[in-house]
């Protein structure tokens, strides 16, 4: 191949989410020329900003952890990393209201000693576990330790089977695993494969010291993933068409493809299909994967958002997480929102199955009190503005045997590539696995075009 033919070379991104985003930096990075094409008004994909009168609402909570070294890279390739600081060390306080001698706040704390020592003195001090109980976890946790998460077997486990083999009761799953799992995974123990639980827990808990600490955003999703990603995109010098729905891929002559959208038929030696699966299949050409309706069978899970607006100050923290009360996590918007008077509080409630159609005012009736159950501050607050984010389509569902159905990047199809959180990127649906496999797709599709390329991290190399 010649350097005019290097140089000529074209991508086109159909797909504007973090894994859109991630291979068309990479791509551009690398020196081919990329178009990205994303059919809503912005980028970000289900990680976005939204205005509500004077508030900039984020459609939901969303957290990573320091393990999570794609999404970091992420941060730092736009320029936003100080902008979604980690915490110095993990610290989640965790208030149960259902016991019977009333409301006890607990903490879940790592210290600087070695893995797994690091969380055996937070364990040993967890109120909301018995003595036996926080036994039981240390030795499932070391038992938990030596799974390889890449073992096809585990994923035809659910996560609820492998720990009641492992002597955790139900009391131990609520407190702890599901208190984890079901922010992280967005399913309960009985729905989520084993596997991917092994690698959230392995990589999270049980990797390094400070795998597990907290980091989310201090400023609206939409300063990150929308207004710092479309900086650097055009930085980069990435054509970026908003508000475009793609309506074909298809071969074009000499191994070339077309991608037609509104207009315009835009030519590309490589394409990266970056969108939900359901739309990936609707958009592959004929013979492109082995047996496309697989993937239909992947599923999908939903999170409520629930949103609540105080004229007074009702918590002191930055989040907390409930047990004895449908509250999950619950997380302190206020500065990020741009509020100046009284207190924003975001609820964050995944695996929402049951809830994800209920009117908004019955779950004005439900939560309200149990936040004045959590928070005695807010008994005595005016709720300025109570209302509801749904995201009936969030994840994946990572039910026992989805592995199998999670195709890689690579399609039968030369130069056209998959990505997205619901591709074999052996995470969860999570920002991680989404620019995790942004890196796949960009790295195979340079592979191809014979451009040297390295995988931004190390450890992945």
């Amino acid at each position: 191949m010649t350097d005019e033919d290097m140089r000529s070379q074209h991508a086109v991104v159909i797909g504007g989410g973090l894994a859109g985003i991630t291979a068309a930096l990479q791509l551009a990075d690398a020196g081919v020329g990329v178009t990205l094409v994303e059919g809503r008004p912005r980028l970000g994909g289900l990680a976005f900003s939204f205005q509500r009168g004077a508030l900039t609402v984020d459609n939901g909570q969303h957290v990573y952890l320091r393990c999570c070294t794609a999404y970091r890279w992420f941060l730092d390739r736009i320029d936003g990393a100080a902008l979604a600081p980690l915490q110095d060390r993990l610290d989640v306080p965790v208030l149960d209201v259902a016991r019977a001698g009333g409301p006890r706040l607990g903490r879940l704390r790592r210290t600087s000693l070695p893995v797994p020592l690091h969380l055996a003195a937070g364990l040993a001090t967890y109120p909301h576990l018995s003595l036996a109980e926080r036994a039981s976890v240390g030795r499932a946790a070391l038992a938990l330790r030596r799974l390889d998460p890449a073992d096809p077997a585990l994923d035809g486990i659910d996560f609820a089977t492998w720990l009641g083999r492992h002597g955790q009761s139900r009391r131990t799953i609520e407190a702890l695993w599901d208190l984890v799992g079901v922010a992280t995974l967005n399913a309960t123990a009985p729905n989520a494969s084993m596997a991917l639980a092994a690698m959230v827990f392995k990589t999270g808990l049980l990797s390094e010291p400070g795998a597990a600490d907290i980091g989310w955003a201090r400023v609206p999703l939409g300063d990150l993933h929308d207004t710092l990603a479309r900086k650097a995109l055009d930085s980069a010098g990435v054509r970026t068409e908003l508000s475009t729905r793609v309506r074909a891929v298809s071969r074009a002559e000499h191994g070339r493809w077309h991608v037609d959208i509104a207009g315009e038929r835009l030519e590309a030696d490589t394409v990266v299909l970056a969108v939900a699966q359901r739309e990936a299949h609707d958009l592959l050409p004929e013979g492109a994967v082995e047996d496309p309706d697989r993937l239909l069978d992947i599923g999908t899970a939903p999170i409520l958002n629930i949103h609540v607006v105080y004229d007074r100050k009702v918590l002191r923290r930055p989040f907390f997480s409930a047990l004895g009360t449908p509250v999950q996590w619950v997380f302190d918007r206020t500065e990020a929102s741009g509020l100046t008077e009284g207190q924003y509080l975001a609820l964050s409630q995944s695996a929402a199955q049951d809830e994800i159609d209920t009117p908004v005012a019955e779950l004005r009736a439900r939560y309200l009190p149990e936040l004045e159950r959590l928070l005695p501050a807010a008994r005595g607050a005016q709720v300025r503005d109570f209302f509801v984010t749904r995201e009936r389509t969030a994840t994946f569902a990572p039910s026992p045997g989805v592995g199998r159905l999670r195709p890689g990047a690579r399609t039968r199809a030369p130069g056209l590539y998959l990505a997205g959180a619901w591709t074999a990127t052996g995470w969860p649906a999570t920002m991680e696995g989404a620019v995790r496999s942004g890196f796949s797709a960009a790295g195979a599709a340079l592979s191809a075009l014979g451009r040297s390329h390295e995988h931004p991290l190390k450890e992945a190399a």
